[in-house]
């Protein structure tokens, strides 16, 4: 690449990131800006109701001195790891099995409609099997989480390129060789996708069994804040759920998948 080239891609990357800046910083000023109208000026809406910059940085500034934050994002991930590789496995095993298919016409319609099912509702199964404690919420990320995983390995399976299929047949390879040497490899990438969406119902579900059942946690701190009428907290609480979140799918999910369909010719 030739210097002038290099440098306008700099420029550019540059250019793009302080546009970013930009954008954001016009939209915290606006809504500052809304919150000093309505709630402090004409007192139309009640300041604990509306949540403003400041309060939030001073919620986050408040949760990151006590130590509160670092350790609820440490016992969540830590319940997170626990129930997305449980998750796995059991999404993988169910996933295999539908791929058969007498399994595929009797079980594929209930996991479709349990997949739909939003994970909030298993929190009472999860509070009477198990208690108030981590299991439940583990139990909760299981069940949140295993059936979209499974249906992303039934559907990776099922639509490999049949011409791959063909190819291994006409060289005389055997049914289980086409199988294992063809089709697991070429459905990976599908599968690599349903693991990075499978993550995003765990962590969803993570949040919804730490708010009802779990005494540490980022869900346990995001109802504190609502209990407490702390709006500022639970904003803030939500910010960093989101970065989270964006962090994991980007840096990790988002690098293997790449690596993954480069690797693949994809």
């Amino acid at each position: 690449m030739k210097k002038s080239d290099m440098r306008r891609e700099i420029y550019k990357r540059y250019k793009d990131i302080f546009i970013v800046i930009l954008i954001y910083a016009a939209i915290i000023i606006v809504w500052q800006f809304l919150y000093f109208l309505l709630a402090e000026k004409f007192k139309i809406v009640k300041p604990y109701i509306f949540p403003n910059p400041l309060g939030v940085i001073s919620s986050l500034e408040r949760l990151i001195r006590t130590g509160m934050l670092f350790t609820s994002i440490l016992f969540s991930m830590k319940k997170m790891f626990i129930g997305y590789v449980l998750s796995i496995v059991t999404g993988v095993t169910v996933g295999l099995l539908l791929t058969v298919r007498i399994i595929e016409k009797a079980l594929k319609p209930v996991i479709l409609g349990l997949q739909t099912l939003p994970s909030i509702c298993w929190v009472p199964f999860a509070l009477l099997w198990f208690g108030l404690n981590e299991s439940a919420v583990i139990f909760v990320i299981i069940i949140g989480s295993a059936f979209s995983i499974a249906i992303s390995v039934e559907s990776a399976i099922k639509h490999v390129n049949p011409l791959y299929i063909r190819a291994a047949r006409t060289m005389g390879a055997s049914k289980r060789d086409i199988y294992v040497k063809v089709i697991l490899p070429a459905g990976i990438p599908g599968l690599v996708s349903g693991l990075k969406q499978g993550w995003s119902f765990a962590w969803r579900s993570l949040m919804a069994g730490e708010m009802i059942s779990s005494v540490m946690g980022l869900g346990y701190i995001l109802q504190t804040g609502r209990d407490l009428l702390e709006i500022n907290q639970v904003m803030a609480v939500m910010i960093i759920i989101i970065l989270v979140s964006v962090i994991f799918e980007n840096l990790i999910f988002g690098k293997i998948e790449k690596n993954m369909r480069i690797k693949m010719g994809l």
